[in-house]
């Protein structure tokens, strides 16, 4: 158990090769829940949490972490269980979303698993639309199939903390707003959170957003419009693509772009809630023009209205 926790934030290096590594964990039920260990920053056993009057009925508490302040989010409530009172085997997972660091409270940890996004299946859609899962995938236990339920963490935090998709005054370059109207963007994102926050701060400028829920769709989209005899670089103003999705990453749906002669002038934008400089590595790598930490509503517009400044100056 200790070995698993300390590897945690050893373990990220597969980014970028089309690889992940789950953190497989219950949250006191026969479930196998899981949370992609690239956006963990350490799991702890629970501390001693400090309550806060009036806080979100989902925020249980705060830990203190070597000297930082962490709002703790009760998973199981989070993803609408029932409440439970959690044992000894409770523990707390710290992470990074959206440049915001929070803590889970889960049950016990099960194991770290190394997959393929080949290995994630989107949820079916025969689950509608209030679930909180990203993805699946199976796991072998005493020589059956288990289901492992991805979580969808912005969903999660989406409904704890508001997000805002107003466009700051002054943002807008005012000579050439008129322009956003008619233009397509394609938006690659597993989580229909994020897809939504995309497409409510974009849509105030006219723009239409062709949503694809993984990297493989979007590059067949792609590919099946420019065999189609479509002119895609003309026709879209920019891909937007979150970096980890089942079926094919964003990285490696840039690098497929890049090496497709009727698609390489795209211009493309990793648009994730991982962050730090590995990221920058990896943008620079496959060939990103940009890369944005979610959730920005004003950066994200300004990369946009860059892109159409570009166009124009070529037309």
């Amino acid at each position: 158990m200790s070995g698993v926790l300390a590897s945690v934030d050893q373990r990220t290096q597969l980014v970028g090769e089309n690889r992940l590594e789950l953190l497989l964990f219950y949250l006191h039920s026969r479930h196998l829940f899981a949370l992609n260990v690239f956006k963990i920053k350490e799991v702890v056993k629970l501390p001693r949490l400090s309550k806060i009057p009036h806080s979100h009925p989902k925020v249980t508490g705060v830990a203190n972490i070597r000297g930082e302040s962490i709002p703790v989010i009760d998973l199981r409530q989070a993803i609408s269980m029932a409440k439970k009172e959690y044992g000894e085997d409770c523990n707390l997972v710290i992470t990074e979303y959206n440049r915001t660091t929070q803590g889970f409270l889960i049950g016990k940890v099960d194991q770290i698993m190394n997959m393929t996004w080949s290995d994630i299946m989107p949820p079916p859609s025969s689950v509608g639309k209030n679930h909180y899962i990203t993805a699946l995938t199976k796991v072998q236990r005493d020589g059956q199939e288990q289901l492992v339920e991805i979580i969808d963490v912005e969903k999660v935090l989406a409904e704890i903390v508001e997000y805002e998709v107003n466009i700051t005054d002054g943002v807008l370059d005012e000579t050439i707003v008129n322009e956003f109207a008619g233009r397509k963007i394609l938006h690659a994102d597993d989580s229909p959170t994020a897809r939504k926050q995309v497409s409510d701060t974009l849509s105030q400028l006219g723009i239409e957003i062709i949503p694809a829920s993984n990297g493989l769709e979007a590059l067949q989209m792609l590919k099946s419009w420019a065999d189609e005899g479509r002119d895609v670089e003309k026709e879209l103003l920019m891909v937007i693509t979150d970096a980890e999705m089942p079926s094919m990453d964003g990285y490696r749906l840039t690098y497929e772009i890049r090496n497709d002669n009727r698609l390489k002038n795209l211009h493309v934008v990793l648009n994730t809630s991982l962050s730090g400089s590995f990221n920058q590595a990896m943008v620079e790598k496959v060939g990103c023009n940009a890369f944005l930490s979610k959730f920005q509503p004003d950066l994200l517009v300004q990369e946009v209205q860059n892109s159409l400044k570009q166009v124009l100056g070529d037309s």
